[in-house]
């Protein structure tokens, strides 16, 4: 499988719909090299909540991520609060995560 390195320099690849879902050791195995706070969800999504010390922290944040998701064709949703955003990624069209996920991941944590 790819590694830290690679995948934060790969862009995404739009999805078909007929890619599977990464198997659980690969996502288990990638999610260890993510940086702290990275967590898949109990819908198998990844997740991180990023903390700030006002709302324009974690709107600028929010803006910052837009231009990334918009590059990489690949969007997460997003969830602003005052001092929080929190970031929840899978590919939508298999419901499930791809290595297109973990890219973004990583990219995000550029930001």
């Amino acid at each position: 499988m790819s590694s830290e390195m690679c995948l934060s320099e790969k862009h995404c690849t739009p999805c078909q719909g007929s890619v599977p879902s990464l198997p659980k050791q690969i996502t288990a195995e990638l999610l260890l090299k993510l940086a702290k706070g990275w967590a898949i969800n109990d819908i198998d999504h990844l997740y991180k909540v990023y903390t700030f010390n006002d709302f324009s922290g974690a709107m600028r944040f929010a803006n910052a991520i837009s231009i990334i998701a918009e590059n990489e064709m690949h969007h997460p949703n997003l969830t602003i609060s005052w001092g929080k955003c929190a970031v929840e990624i899978w590919t939508h069209k298999i419901e499930g995560l791809t290595e297109n996920d973990f890219i973004l991941a990583y990219k995000l944590e550029d930001v």
